[in-house]
């Protein structure tokens, strides 16, 4: 052992959610910098912990793209949950998520059949359904717009988002955003 190099106690199980919370961190990071091609060992490395402690929670990096985006969804949900949310906040959102996740975004909708997504797509979907009937109650949104038009709308902001050079991503987002605000307006 170095001079440099302090000898961690193994604390065992009792490591395991702070280690997946750092390692879903320092994942948001790594791939917000270096690409979808970033080496799974910088993720360990940042986080802290082994390699082995990575691949006992991500044995891929779809699965960790997929909690990355399950905490996400977790949290916009908890931002929207009040009955004044409205599809304008969502699309903010998850702007600004895409903004930061075009990474993530190219390795979950790789393949989009792997059953490690779908329940990423209900849990989203129920979100938009929530803010779709506050947005309805509220007069904000016509009766031409369904939940399906709007979970599209979203899907093509972060799609669009995630092909767009960074400066130029946040121009993209305000300009879709005004677009889909015009288009779901009440008629």
């Amino acid at each position: 052992m170095t001079n440099d190099t302090v000898a961690r106690p193994n604390r065992g199980r009792a490591a395991g959610p702070e280690n997946r919370r750092a390692l879903i961190a320092a994942a948001r990071e790594i791939y917000a910098t270096e690409g979808p091609s970033a080496p799974f060992s910088a993720i360990a490395k940042r986080a802290g912990v082994g390699q082995g402690s990575l691949y006992r929670h991500f044995p891929d990096r779809i699965a960790l793209a997929v909690a990355v985006f399950e905490d996400n969804i977790a949290d916009m949900d908890a931002q929207l949950s009040g009955p004044e949310a409205s599809v304008a906040d969502l699309m903010r959102r998850v702007a600004d998520q895409a903004m930061t996740s075009t990474a993530l975004i190219s390795l979950v909708t790789a393949d989009l059949e792997d059953p490690r997504v779908a329940p990423l797509n209900a849990r989203f979907a129920s979100v938009v359904a929530r803010v779709v009937s506050n947005d309805r109650a509220a007069g904000r949104i016509g009766d031409h717009v369904d939940e399906a038009d709007v979970a599209m709308a979203l899907g093509m902001i972060a799609s669009e988002l995630a092909h767009m050079p960074e400066s130029e991503r946040p121009r993209i987002a305000e300009r879709a955003q005004t677009l889909f605000a015009a288009a779901f307006a009440p008629r």
